[in-house]
């Protein structure tokens, strides 16, 4: 199972108003297992950054000047995420930002290549109703150190929500190994094959036939009415053909 844990900056809120990506950082995870390897780029917009954005992760349009434009780097994200499930803390902004970056290259959009999102944030709702689920709420509640986030990153916070990821879905590690491991004994796994022994059928002595009876009779009597166990069978006979 392939997961990429995705986070991006921006210039500002909307990409419907001309905002674009300026960072995109990715780490890769592997059945649940960090793999070390991560994706990540700053990016020139090509436009101006808001006041409001560089006070929320720090990065101007100087120190984007001389960086790549996402066409530029459009190949190498795409064979990153390609075939990977993504794990995104409000998936819906990241989506929208990158699939607006992808249509202006005439690409693919994210489910094309990817398939699955998963939103971190609306899983946190879901499982912590009426608590804060932003990605400093959810380090704290799962003691997850966060004190190197002064600033958002798109690189430090794709690294600190893949922590978070998989400590709010813990217990699913047990699920996988128990779908990707063979039966204890079985050819699979190397172990000996053997028979079933045939099962002992214990019949009941004629004393506790006779105590059975006994207490079938006490609740014919307290019902004041005939033990449904102590009916007679009725036999079904099948109608003619």
């Amino acid at each position: 199972m392939r997961q990429i844990v995705l986070d991006t900056e921006t210039t500002g809120l909307d990409w419907r108003n001309g905002d674009r990506v300026i960072e995109i950082g990715c780490v890769e995870l592997l059945n649940r297992n960090l793999t070390g390897r991560h994706f990540h780029v700053y990016i020139n917009p090509e436009r101006g950054i808001d006041a409001e954005a560089i006070a929320v992760h720090g990065i101007t349009e100087e120190f984007l000047a001389d960086k790549p434009k996402f066409r530029d780097v459009a190949d190498d994200f795409a064979d990153f995420v390609r075939d990977a499930e993504l794990i995104i803390h409000n998936a819906s902004f990241d989506v929208g930002f990158l699939n607006h970056e992808l249509s202006l290259l005439g690409r693919n959009s994210l489910d094309a290549l990817c398939g699955n999102v998963v939103d971190t944030l609306k899983m946190a709702k879901e499982q912590n109703p009426g608590k804060k689920a932003s990605l400093d709420a959810l380090c704290d509640r799962h003691e997850i150190d966060n004190a190197s986030r002064t600033l958002h990153g798109a690189l430090l916070d794709a690294e600190l929500l893949a922590d978070v990821y998989l400590a709010m879905t813990r217990g699913q590690e047990s699920l996988i190994i128990a779908l990707e491991e063979p039966a204890p004994g079985s050819a699979e796994a190397g172990g000996a094959q053997f028979e079933r022994p045939p099962l002992k059928v214990l019949r009941a002595s004629a004393d506790e036939l006779a105590e059975h009876d006994r207490v079938l009779g006490d609740i014919a009597k307290a019902t004041k009415g005939i033990c449904l166990w102590q009916e007679p069978v009725r036999e079904t006979v099948a109608p003619a053909a």
